[in-house]
């Protein structure tokens, strides 16, 4: 029997990264789940995301031989998920990832066994942790808040009951342990031999 695949979605700011680290650091082995690392053109120390760093020309050469089970591009950059989460999935693990919003359809029609997680936060303190970044203007905060509320309005849509939220606007450990219950509940136990 294969595992299940969580696919984190959710807009920049929103603590995907924070409670990936979370659930990495409280995950047991007998929950049978591997947090996948995303490779990622962007240097390493950038965005504080845990990826492995690959140069363009090595990312080009991984995707050619097939080392990818998704890849996308944003921002200027490549983020691919290893073909090794089609191992672990094989073998009755489960595995959670930080997907690509717009790269979900395709990972729908990719996984049987996928679970979409929406990490929800509440729109102000989405607007204010932007801004606290620093990265971008307040014109470019809003336009990308709006992007962002578009694409959650559509998956509502598109995916009815199966989208799964975790609200990641209080205590980040409320938002881990939320996180972790979604886990729990949603996932194949076993592993197959």
């Amino acid at each position: 029997m294969s595992g299940t695949l969580f696919y984190l979605i959710g807009a920049s700011g929103s603590g995907k990264d924070s409670l990936l680290a979370g659930c990495r650091a409280r995950l047991r082995p007998e929950q049978h789940c591997c947090v996948a690392h995303r490779y990622i053109t962007r240097a390493p120390g950038v965005g504080g995301e845990n990826h492995v760093h690959l140069s363009a020309e090595e990312f080009q050469m991984r995707d050619q031989f097939g080392l990818f089970a998704m890849q996308w591009q944003s921002h200027g950059y490549r983020y691919g998920i290893g073909s090794e989460i089609n191992g672990w999935l094989d073998r009755g693990l489960n595995v959670l990832v930080n997907g690509s919003r717009e790269y979900l359809p395709q990972a729908l029609v990719q996984y049987d066994e996928l679970v979409p997680v929406l990490i929800d936060v509440d729109p102000d303190l989405l607007r204010n942790r932007l801004l606290s970044r620093g990265r971008e203007g307040a014109i470019e905060i809003e336009q990308r808040l709006a992007r962002h509320q578009q694409l959650v309005n559509n998956l509502n849509s598109d995916l009815d009951s199966n989208l799964i939220k975790v609200d990641n606007s209080g205590d980040l450990m409320h938002g881990i342990n939320a996180l972790l219950e979604v886990i729990k509940h949603h996932s194949w136990l076993g592993v197959s031999n």
